[in-house]
């Protein structure tokens, strides 16, 4: 592709290389992202971008300030450089749960990071599955959400043979949308679990709204941290009646206890995208199993590029 380059920072470079392939260039373009002595964060763009439209694909994942810090670095370099349009590619956007003033004097993060992003100079951001769609109000450039359920609903047919008559459960109220419109297009029931939460990651009590007994569930999310809702919520499911649970999360991010209690869990699969590089957490758990969603950003990207549609991505998967 012509007057296009792909760069990555440190977050998620196997993605970036499964981009480039699909993209069909011969390899992504050079960028050196070190650390001074002091813990700056050293940016050093190895080529040309002048006229160029250009993509970073960095993920909100692991060290997320650090990755955060490298892709607003990286834009604000390529803008200065004269690119003709930066685009930030973020699979997992950082600061997403702190998306609303739930308290006094809480902060809205992820508005904080909408500013820097424009600020830096990105023209246009490519995301998926945002925790609350409403952050793409927080920016003024135009922003893509794609969405992972065609890929998740691929998965679910490909994987659980009795999957048209298995259920659809949301782990909490605020992802019933999410359920349902993935039990619509698989025509199937959905349940709904209630929680309640004490604090910050720590689940109190749960309440199943719906039917499981003698089917085989599936706990649909856009996010597993450190897993407890999911432990949780897969205990009451079998203590309900149900045969199997399986968990299909768009963002792994698997933090402090949750390789643990995945292991620990009845769940027999937590399928999670590779928004987020999930290479060493499966070898700690064999349950981890990964959906590739390059295929859908490369689309994105190509589509943007050559100034077409991308709404074809929120239900299909390219091949």
């Amino acid at each position: 592709m012509p007057n296009i380059k792909l760069f990555t920072g440190n977050s998620n470079p196997e993605l970036a290389q499964g981009i480039a392939i699909r993209l069909g260039l011969p390899e992504l373009s050079k960028v050196s992202v070190t650390k001074f002595s002091n813990k700056e964060t050293c940016v050093e763009i190895g080529e040309s971008v002048r006229g160029e439209d250009v993509y970073i694909v960095q993920s909100g994942s692991g060290e997320v300030n650090d990755n955060l810090m490298e892709l607003l670095i990286m834009i604000n370099a390529c803008k200065i450089a004269s690119a003709v349009r930066v685009t930030a590619v973020i699979p997992c956007y950082p600061y997403a749960r702190q998306d609303k003033k739930d308290k006094s004097r809480a902060p809205i993060s992820a508005k904080l990071v909408a500013n820097m992003l424009s600020v830096a100079g990105a023209d246009h951001i490519i995301t998926m599955d945002l925790h609350a769609s409403q952050i793409q109000g927080f920016f003024d450039i135009p922003v893509d959400n794609l969405y992972a359920e065609p890929a998740v609903l691929k998965w679910i047919k490909e994987n659980i043979p009795d999957w048209a008559e298995s259920i659809v459960v949301s782990p909490d109220a605020g992802g019933a949308k999410r359920v349902t419109s993935i039990a619509d297009r698989l025509n199937i029931g959905f349940a709904l679990i209630h929680k309640e939460r004490k604090k910050a990651n720590a689940v109190e009590s749960m309440v199943l709204v719906g039917d499981v007994k003698d089917r085989t569930t599936i706990i649909v999310d856009d996010m597993a941290d450190t897993c407890g809702t999911l432990a949780k919520a897969s205990d009451r499911l079998l203590e309900a009646g149900s045969k199997k649970v399986f968990a299909i999360c768009t963002h792994g991010v698997l933090s402090g206890p949750a390789i643990e209690r995945i292991n620990n869990s009845p769940l027999e699969a937590i399928v999670v995208t590779n928004t987020i590089l999930q290479t060493e957490k499966m070898k700690l758990s064999p349950k981890i199993k990964l959906i590739d969603v390059s295929s859908m950003l490369a689309e994105a990207i190509r589509r943007t590029h050559n100034c077409e549609s991308v709404s074809y991505l929120f239900s299909h998967v390219p091949l």
